[in-house]
């Protein structure tokens, strides 16, 4: 069998490919990364079967629609979590097979009401999305959560797996990639050792955590199971650079792939004047021109090469995008991070005033 974990480091969230004959699942997909499992799946002569989501994320958007206009693939994820377009809605003791293998569908709600647990058929691992983290487990104060129902479910349906079973979380921000069912029995501080449902109950009402900075865009998309408001067809990657393709339909691309493409774009850093010479500094040959000037002064870009916008953090950066795109630009790309990325990865600035 072949199993690999994958990362995405702007929500802290593992995808998980599994394959066997020639056939795959991916468990817990990102919308940004599509790209990069396509071509993995690729390379390993694999084709997807279907994408598995543990739950309605609220953290980030699942790529399960765009997978799904990629390559077919089936869309499952828990009949409780009531999303729009998934074709294969999933209940407790289901069972989905992929080569020789398959994946038994375990009901772990409590989280959200929609969460599952995916236990492969040896039960030598289990995908618990954020029902179970490392040393942890996920917040219970909205989406139909409920401390009492995540211990139960917890306690019923993940602890009682086999101590040698690896456990693999939808997250974690330490990174840690894995732990056990003997572990997690014995050093969870939430839901191991001696702990019973008042200890439980009163520590997770007590969290009194802000809501992920993503939830009121992530979980109307993800209950359409990714897919853009509008039905807009995913664009083809530019050829010109590495890109990657956020939800919101801004192109970005990371600092070190700008680095080595600099020839072949032209640079717009859209920060005020006083910005363009502070200490963050600005990329050797940028031009200053301020957002609030942009769509007046379009006329002095070239419209037949790319345009990479920057600003501080990437965010002004990205407006600009949007705006150049409007205005007819073909390719536009945003500086993933601004000039803060830039810095922290000690990549060359200019240091030319304006």
């Amino acid at each position: 069998m072949i199993f690999r974990q994958l990362f995405d480091p702007t929500s802290s969230t593992y995808t998980y490919l599994l394959g066997d004959s020639g056939e795959a699942l991916l468990i817990d997909p990102v919308y940004e990364q599509a790209p990069r499992d396509l071509a993995l799946l690729k390379e390993l002569g694999l084709r997807l079967l279907a994408t598995l989501d543990t739950h309605v994320h609220a953290d980030h958007v699942t790529a399960a629609w765009r997978l799904h206009q990629s390559c077919g693939s089936s869309i499952a994820l828990a009949e409780a979590a009531g999303a729009e377009l998934a074709d294969r809605p999933l209940r407790h003791g289901d069972r989905i097979a992929f080569g020789s293998r398959h994946l038994n569908v375990r009901a772990t709600p409590g989280h959200t009401n929609g969460c599952l647990t995916y236990v492969l058929d040896d039960e030598s691992m289990a995908f618990t999305g954020d029902s179970l983290l490392i040393r942890g487990c996920g917040r219970t104060d909205f989406q139909q959560g409920s401390a009492q129902q995540l211990f139960a479910s917890v306690r019923e349906q993940i602890l009682t797996l086999p101590d040698g079973c690896l456990l693999y979380p939808a997250h974690d921000y330490r990174g840690i990639t894995v732990t056990s069912v003997a572990e997690e029995r014995r050093f969870n501080p939430r839901l191991g050792g001696d702990v019973d449902v008042g200890d439980f109950t009163g520590h997770m009402n007590n969290l009194h955590l802000p809501h992920p900075k993503l939830i009121a865009v992530a979980v109307p998309a993800n209950m359409r199971c990714g897919q853009p408001e509008g039905n807009a067809p995913v664009p083809d990657a530019p050829s010109w650079a590495p890109l990657t393709l956020r939800f919101s339909g801004v192109w970005e691309i990371e600092p070190m792939a700008l680095l080595e493409h600099l020839d072949q774009a032209q640079i717009v850093d859209v920060r005020e004047a006083p910005e363009f010479i502070d200490q963050l500094g600005h990329l050797e040959g940028a031009r200053l021109v301020p957002l609030s000037q942009l769509m007046d002064r379009v006329g002095e870009l070239d419209r037949e090469r790319p345009v990479v916008a920057v600003c501080r953090s990437g965010v002004r950066s990205a407006q600009a995008s949007v705006l150049l795109a409007k205005a007819g630009f073909k390719q536009v790309a945003n500086l993933a991070g601004g000039m803060l990325r830039w810095k922290s990865e000690a990549l060359p600035v200019a240091s030319d005033s304006v």
